[in-house]
């Protein structure tokens, strides 16, 4: 049998992790050989691939990114891209195909795998841990740890100044990375998509804490939305899947802090410092798990399904219902935290 693997949607730490654990387990225990297809979708929709058995997987259990490269290709919208799916996976003797990305590189899966018939199975990627029916997608925790280094630094330099720091970082549409990383690093204030906020009342948080003789700091995630305006946007163009790009947040809320409060506010973006480097031992954990799990689903023949963390058990869902929503922080766990606020 042989077994095409390709990584699509933002890098993300560990990545490399589930390509070794699918190889070396397919290899080693069922025989298996592999193909693996170059930056994402674009590989199997124009038959880019490289080669990928055991020596290509040696040593990079620990490196960040993907070896075999990623994209935002969307075949669904290419002429002829399922078709051409299709006849590259005929060409190249590809008899099953292993999927690592998110939502919209898992959405793709789905479709081929339900209304055309690939064999697909998926893995769940995202530093935003937004996909449903997993519990945590690695490259999470890697994320949630950059962020609070950064913010656990930006205390000292707030404080040397007494002046506002606001620290955006990603998380798109879900509050995840915000929330963790915000309240193991000690910010004042926390703002997520999921609850918009109201500027007046971040900017009264900010005055109690200079009250208190302490240099605020304000976890912003990308997609927060202010309550009474839109998402602040720097960049109005969309991806292949019609995403815009989230950005912007951060400087204007800093501006306004500035305006209502007379307080210096400065903005430090953490981008996409936050998907670099080296994946933590938990999501190296994490991902040789689903690796592994994920080459069972091969051998078994259970294609149309995803493997997922629930509870300390790696199971299978439909993929379908991994990419039917985003998973969003509750409110009942926002308001938790909302004691630090302040």
């Amino acid at each position: 049998m042989r077994v095409g693997v390709l990584t699509g949607g933002g890098d993300c730490p560990g990545l490399n992790a589930v390509i070794r654990a699918v190889v070396r387990k397919g290899v080693q225990e069922y025989g298996y050989e592999f193909t693996g297809f170059r930056d994402g979708w674009r590989g199997p929709l124009d038959g880019v691939t490289v080669p990928l058995g055991i020596p290509a997987v040696r040593g990079i259990l620990p490196r960040g990114g993907t070896v075999l490269g990623s994209s935002r290709t969307n075949p669904l919208n290419e002429q002829g891209g399922i078709r051409r799916i299709k006849d590259n996976l005929a060409a190249l003797g590809v008899d099953a195909l292993v999927a690592i990305g998110g939502e919209d590189t898992l959405g793709v899966a789905t479709r081929l795998a339900d209304e055309y018939g690939v064999p697909c199975v998926g893995v769940p990627k995202t530093i935003d841990n937004d996909l449903s029916a997993t519990d945590y997608t690695f490259g999470f925790d890697t994320a949630v740890g950059i962020a609070t280094e950064a913010i656990d630094r930006l205390h000292t330099t707030a404080e040397s100044h007494m002046r506002v720091l606001v620290v955006e970082v990603m998380g798109r549409h879900s509050g995840w990375i915000a929330l963790h990383s915000g309240l193991a690093g000690g910010a004042n204030v926390i703002l997520i998509p999921e609850h918009p906020f109201d500027v007046d009342q971040v900017c009264a948080w900010v005055t109690s804490r200079f009250r208190a003789s302490y240099a605020p700091i304000v976890v912003v995630a990308e997609g927060a939305v202010p309550r009474d305006g839109d998402m602040v946007l720097k960049d109005q163009s969309l991806d292949a899947f019609g995403h815009v790009r989230l950005s912007g947040v951060g400087e204007w809320l800093a501006k306004q802090i500035e305006k209502r409060t007379g307080k210096e506010a400065r903005t430090t973006v953490l981008g996409h410092v936050q998907r670099g480097g080296t994946p933590s031992a938990y999501d190296r954990w994490l991902a040789t798990r689903f690796g592994l799990h994920a080459i069972d689903c091969v051998r078994d023949g259970d294609f149309g399904t995803m493997v997922a963390l629930q509870g300390t058990d790696i199971v299978r869902v439909p993929m379908a219902d991994a990419t039917a929503r985003l998973k969003t922080v509750p409110p009942s766990l926002y308001e938790e935290v909302g004691v630090f606020f302040g």
